[in-house]
């Protein structure tokens, strides 16, 4: 097995984010690699013993166990990925379209965003695209692997567990923290993904 390894981002200076919020942050999310790696190894182990099973307690916990370590770290990469000091204010272009064709207007698409980030509870606010019709739409998403819809393509990646803000923020002022994290989207990044996942459609749907 080949191990992952922890990707580095610069992120330093953004908009109402601490890089000592960063730096912890940073730490979590090679923490998720680090587990993933060693599950990864130990149910390789398992499947090479011929132990794995439905009825093997240690092959189902760390099979599940698994699920969580691996979506925290791919959801950390997207959120990372899409952070930028001194990012363009708005999205534009096909993503600017794509935004107004499915929610009405980029404001409304900005409002139920930070809307589904502000429901009790940690989690991830994320845009997604759905990858049969081309239509983007909110989801949260609470233990990482939980909620997450079949196939659908990340493209906006919100953290709001609370090691994302509370070195910076009040538990209560997490609305101050959307808005901080909005400031700094990389919207390039995200016009990226989006384009990556139109190529990936159908030719009969991508019209």
């Amino acid at each position: 097995m080949t191990p992952y390894k922890a990707k580095s981002f610069n992120l330093s200076g953004l908009n109402g984010i601490s890089d000592k919020t960063l730096e912890m942050h940073f730490k979590l999310y090679e923490g998720y690699v680090d587990q993933t790696n060693k599950l990864s190894g130990q149910l390789e182990e398992i499947t090479r013993s011929g132990k794995a099973s439905g009825t093997n307690p240690a092959f189902a916990e760390i099979t599940r166990w698994l699920g969580f370590e691996y979506n925290g770290m791919i959801l950390h990469e997207y959120y990372f990925g899409n952070l930028k000091a001194q990012a363009s204010a708005q999205p534009s272009g096909e993503l600017k379209q794509a935004l107004e064709r499915s929610f009405g207007s980029i404001d409304v698409f900005f409002t139920e965003f930070k809307a589904v980030g502000a429901m009790r509870g940690v989690g991830w606010a994320i845009l997604f695209q759905d990858p049969a019709t081309g239509k983007l739409s909110n989801h949260w998403i609470s233990l990482h692997q939980d909620g997450n819809p079949a196939g659908f393509k990340p493209l906006l990646v919100m953290d709001v567990w609370e090691h994302a803000f509370l070195l910076d923020y009040k538990p209560a002022d997490r609305g101050k923290y959307m808005d901080a994290f909005i400031s700094n989207v990389d919207w390039e990044a995200v016009q990226r993904r989006f384009k990556a996942a139109a190529a990936e459609r159908p030719a009969a749907l991508a019209a």
